[in-house]
């Protein structure tokens, strides 16, 4: 969540920011702005809202420094106000910051006590005023960041100016990405500090990343100095990016979200691509496994949110076709109740950033305990892929609209073929039964395509939930996590209250909502379950309920009741799940559009969740 871009550059910095900050926008915020140095004395715009409301105040009062940092806050502590907007400063010193200090109203109380007068609500406005009592007591700039930042608590990256110094930029991380830029050709004497690469690609391709604990010390003089938690100089190797220098477009699509449903024929095929050896109908994994999963006990999968939901889908798929025992946990509960961990055992991740905070504390957790970890992100620079022995990589390339949906088929592509992968050591799948799976893996992004066609009839049904308040999502076996992440996006995006179940589970309780006001979705492909599927939606239909069938041709004549219908093609049932997200996530997305929603950026969500 939030952006942080930095420039020390060799002319007025403030238009080459808003660019930046603008490619950041998919992460979710709701103020903005710039502080630069100006006469060498630091001045700032800022305001609440989307970026054109701060390019509106550049208008009126332009700024012209050399020497610049911006930031998109998406509000942690603190309303999303002018005065909360980032950058914060006290004269001497101007701070932009994602994460959170959670000490701050210790560190408050300490500085008010020594005559600091805050203006906002926030934890970051502490940060500046603790470096600027440093320099007060005698420190030079550098000298106050290092002697300050370990008094910070929490999670953070900043970028910070100081009044009167025009070559001089600051970046700090412990928790949150930060990476650093350097310019090359006519801007070889500009430097960058950008909160991931995608901000600082119109600028440069030439990056280094800063591990937990660094800041960098950035001059046009000296170049980079990296120092790490012990304020002791370190290396931190240059790499080349690929991230495109072209700002990504929604092409004829209305939004992004759109757009990126529609991709997932293309981006699932392109992962599925990098896992299968398609000629040979095997799985080919790009890596070797940090484990031998042959005597592997059992998998823990930790993530947060849809990749959760990816989880759960391949808990069924990795004991099914590996009969392996899985563990699947909420990331942010994970770490806190300290589980037992068995050294040499395997934790997988998933993670569409790589940089979800919750999942790189179980990381990290499960690392301490001895375990071998197995990421599965989108982003191959990202911290978790840094820090896990593998990393899995999706290739759904960059996802603006913060509901995901390429990142999460492209999760379970790749833990399918995971699975299978587990399957063929564990000795639990034969060759024959392998290139069978693998037949059904390599029809899935056709079979998507064709599900898109369905979308006529999605539009339909979409306009008519736009009027309700709940609606509920059934499902058995791979299609009850799918239940889960329908309800999801639904929620996230329409603002609809929504809830998954197990269908089994309706009648345990949930069916006491049940009346024909509610619309009940259930997600039914012709699989070993469908006849129970089918029995719980009797249980509806008896109340009354309006019911919603998602299922295939074959089983979509098979029940008597009153049903509205959307048709899927016929496909084998075990990896259903991937082909069965496209009318969920159109669903939600065609219902938020006739409510007037915006699809891309849903009020109060981050697409990147770097805060526990």
């Amino acid at each position: 969540m939030c952006g942080i871009v930095g420039i020390l550059g060799q002319g007025p910095v403030a238009g080459a920011i808003v660019e930046a900050l603008k490619r950041l926008e998919y992460r979710g915020y709701d103020s903005a702005g710039i502080a630069t140095l100006e006469d060498g004395h630091l001045a700032r715009r800022r305001a609440a809202g989307k970026l054109k409301n701060l390019e509106g105040c550049l208008a009126a009062e332009p700024l012209f420094g050399a020497c610049g940092i911006g930031h998109t806050r998406w509000a942690t502590h603190g309303k999303p106000t002018q005065a909360n907007a980032h950058p914060h400063a006290n004269g001497k010193v101007a701070v932009v910051h994602n994460g959170i200090i959670e000490n701050f109203r210790e560190l408050r109380d300490e500085l008010r006590g020594k005559g600091h007068v805050f203006e906002s609500d926030t934890d970051t406005e502490v940060i500046a005023h603790l470096f600027a009592e440093a320099m007060e007591g005698g420190l030079a700039p550098v000298d106050a960041v290092a002697a300050s930042l370990p008094r910070l608590k929490g999670a953070f990256a900043l970028a910070v100016l100081f009044d009167g110094e025009d070559d001089l930029l600051i970046g700090a991380r412990d928790g949150a990405p930060l990476v650093v830029g350097f310019g090359a050709g006519e801007r070889q004497n500009e430097l960058y500090v950008g909160s991931d690469a995608l901000a600082l690609a119109p600028f440069t391709d030439e990056l280094a990343y800063l591990d937990d604990g660094d800041f960098v010390i950035l001059s046009r003089a000296k170049g980079a100095e990296f120092r790490d938690l012990h304020n002791q100089p370190v290396e931190r190797r240059r790499v080349k990016t690929l991230a495109s220098a072209l700002l990504v477009d929604k092409g004829n699509y209305r939004h992004f979200m759109a757009k990126e449903i529609h991709e997932q024929p293309e981006v699932v095929a392109r992962t599925l691509g990098r896992y299968l050896d398609m000629s040979a109908g095997t799985v080919a994994l790009p890596f070797t496994l940090p484990v031998d999963a042959a005597q592997l006990p059992r998998l823990t999968i930790a993530a947060c949110g849809t990749a959760y939901f990816a989880g759960l889908v391949a808990r069924y798929w990795f004991e099914r076709f590996a009969r392996l025992p899985v563990e699947i946990e909420v990331a942010s509960e994970f770490r806190y109740r300290e589980p037992p961990m068995e050294r040499g055992g395997l934790t997988l991740l998933i993670s569409q950033s790589g940089e979800t905070a919750d999942t790189l504390a179980c990381l990290r957790y499960a690392k301490a305990q001895g375990q071998k970890v197995l990421s599965v992100v989108n982003v191959a620079s990202s911290t978790m892929a840094r820090e896990s022995d593998v990393a899995a990589l999706t290739l759904a390339g960059p996802e603006i609209g913060v509901a995901s949906t390429k990142a999460f088929t492209c999760q379970l592509a790749v833990l399918a073929c995971l699975a299978l992968a587990f399957g063929r050591a564990r000795g639990a799948i034969d060759a024959k039964e392998e290139a069978q799976y693998v037949a059904e893996l390599m029809a899935v992004p056709g079979l998507m395509a064709e599900a898109m066609k369905r979308e006529v009839r999605i539009e339909a049904l979409a306009r008519d939930f736009a009027h309700v308040r709940d609606v509920l999502y059934l499902g058995r076996g791979t299609s009850y996590p799918l239940a889960l992440e329908g309800a999801l996006k639904l929620k996230e995006i329409s603002y609809i209250h929504a809830e998954g179940y197990a269908a089994g589970e309706l009648k345990h309780g949930p069916i006491a909502l049940v009346d024909n006001d509610m619309p009940v979705i259930v997600l039914a492909p012709h699989d070993n379950v469908f006849d129970k599927t089918l029995s719980n939606m009797q249980e509806v239909a008896a109340r009354g309920g309006r019911l919603i069938l998602i299922t295939d041709a074959a089983a979509s004549h098979d029940f008597g009741g009153e049903v509205e219908t959307i048709t899927m093609p016929e496909m084998a049932p075990h990896f259903s799940a991937v082909v069965y997200a496209v009318p969920v996530q159109m669903i939600a997305y065609h219902t938020a559009i006739f409510m007037g929603k915006d699809a891309d950026q849903p009020r109060n969500l981050a697409k990147s969740v770097t805060v526990e």
